[in-house]
């Protein structure tokens, strides 16, 4: 295993352990919930939304560590963004997991290179975009979501 490999372990069992804006939100605006069927995951997420800025985020579940790392980073990311950029930042972790495009932005290409191990095994891409789609869900209003 390559030293930058298990550098990226070291972070998603980091945020498995220690996961990031967990817990719920008093006075959300937006929430919504996350179901992987094959795996089991099950995430909440809540966010408190206020002239376009995403003011607080949090997520809470049970999920694998790679679903729960996912949330956890995805949650520091999106705290104090703006919404329209967080959606674009949805399609651009989407298609980063999957394989189809590579990131321009440097610091989210390190944000995102954590799961580049995770492409070439479809069950887990499932596991590290729910927490994403549980998030495009809640912005849509819809208050849940499957990987189905």
């Amino acid at each position: 295993m390559s030293g930058l490999n298990e550098l990226y372990q070291q972070v998603i069992v980091d945020h498995n352990k220690k996961p990031r804006n967990w817990g719920t939100l008093e006075g959300r605006t937006h929430y919504a919930e996350g179901i992987n069927p094959l795996c089991g995951d099950h995430i909440f997420l809540d966010m408190i939304i206020s002239s376009k800025i995403i003011e607080d985020v949090s997520f809470q579940g049970e999920s694998c560590a790679i679903c729960k790392s996912s949330a956890s980073i995805m949650t520091t990311i999106l705290k104090n963004n703006q919404v329209d950029a967080s959606q674009k930042l949805f399609d651009q972790f989407r298609s980063f997991i999957k394989g189809d495009i590579q990131i321009d932005d440097p610091k989210m290409l390190n944000k995102f290179l954590v799961f580049s191990g995770i492409r070439d095994l479809p069950s887990r891409v499932k596991c590290a975009i729910l927490p994403w789609h549980t998030f495009n869900a809640a912005i849509n209003n819809n208050h849940s979501t499957s990987t189905e």
